[in-house]
C-alpha cells in the first residue's frame, strides 16, 4: 500500500480520535442530561445512559487504535505476520461486544417503557450492523491466515 495512503489514514484516525473524545467528554453527558430534564420519569436512565454511551465510543475507539496498528504493519510490509491476528481479533471481540451493548441498552429501555418504534428500530439496526461487521471481519482473518499460509508456502518455493 502507498505510504501516503496510509499516512492518510492514520491521520484521519487521529481526527476520529479527537472527535469521539470530545463526544465521550461533553456531547454524550450533555445530551443525557437534557433528556432528564424534558423527562424526569426517566431520569433514573441518566447514570447508565451517559456509561453505555462512553463505553461505546470507547469500544469504537479501541477498533481505531487496531487499525492503526494494522496499517503500521502494512507500511512496515510485516501484514502477512502472526503479530496481525491479534488487533484482527480484538477487532472482531469489539465489533460483538458493541452489538451486545446495544442490545442490552435497547432492553433496559423496553423495561422502563422508554423507547419508540423508531429508537427501537435504531437499536436493532445497530445489533445487526455490530453483528454483520463481526462476522465480515471474521471472514477477513480467515482471508489473512490464508495469506500468511500462502506466503509461507512461497517462501519455501523460492
Amino acid at each position: 500500500m502507498q505510504p501516503r495512503i496510509t499516512a492518510a489514514l492514520k491521520a484521519l484516525i487521529v481526527v476520529l480520535l479527537a472527535l469521539l473524545l470530545a463526544t465521550q467528554g461533553a456531547l454524550i453527558p450533555g445530551v443525557a442530561l437534557l433528556a432528564a430534564e424534558r423527562n424526569p420519569e426517566l431520569a433514573y436512565l441518566t447514570g447508565p445512559g451517559i456509561v453505555g454511551g462512553i463505553v461505546l465510543v470507547a469500544l469504537i475507539e479501541l477498533v481505531l487504535v487496531c487499525v492503526w496498528r494494522l496499517l503500521s504493519l502494512v507500511r512496515q510490509d510485516r501484514i502477512f505476520s502472526s503479530g496481525a491476528f491479534l488487533y484482527v481479533d480484538i477487532i472482531m471481540v469489539t465489533m460483538a461486544a458493541s452489538a451486545v451493548l446495544i442490545a442490552a441498552a435497547v432492553v433496559v429501555l423496553l423495561l422502563g417503557h422508554a423507547v419508540n418504534p423508531s429508537i427501537l428500530l435504531l437499536g436493532v439496526v445497530g445489533v445487526v450492523i455490530g453483528i454483520a461487521l463481526a462476522l465480515l471481519v471474521g471472514v477477513m482473518r480467515g482471508l489473512l491466515r490464508k495469506a500468511l499460509e500462502l506466503e509461507q508456502d512461497l517462501s519455501e518455493v523460492v
